[in-house]
């Protein structure tokens, strides 16, 4: 996985509620943890996610195949602000991801909003899906 140029605040733990932003069934995850990460990198600390991570969650709302089991959801906006390389702070309404399979793909055929930059960076199949890449 590629790193992007952002310093991003990472401010999404475990149990955090993130909207589904495509058409994928899902409606509503709940955070469970951080995919690929490790721990928190100190002891007793929770590892937190952000934008243009991968992490799982399950199902709150939606579709009966997805309800209550685990999937890989993308996180592709959160209310923190990420601070960009040429000193421009921008954050989003919501805290929201996409789901996506085992090889990243994106399980839906659409994203509804706007998807960060640093997403497709890290992810460029996503781009073409999204309706807007700000």
């Amino acid at each position: 996985m590629k790193g992007i140029s952002t310093k991003v605040m990472k401010t999404l733990i475990p149990g955090t509620v993130l909207g589904c932003a495509d058409n994928s069934g899902a409606y509503e995850f709940r955070m469970i943890h951080l995919i690929g990460k490790g721990g928190g990198g100190r002891h007793g600390k929770q590892a937190t996610a952000g934008i243009g991570d991968l992490v799982s969650a399950s199902v709150r709302k939606g579709s009966p195949t997805y309800l209550k089991k685990p999937v890989r959801v993308l996180v592709i906006r959160q209310k923190a602000p990420i601070r960009r390389a040429n000193g421009m702070r921008m954050r989003f309404e919501d805290n929201a991801g996409i789901m996506v399979g085992e090889d990243n793909l994106p399980v839906g055929t659409e994203i509804k909003g706007a998807i960060a930059r640093e997403v497709v960076e890290r992810f460029v199949k996503v781009a073409g899906i999204a309706s807007r890449i700000v």
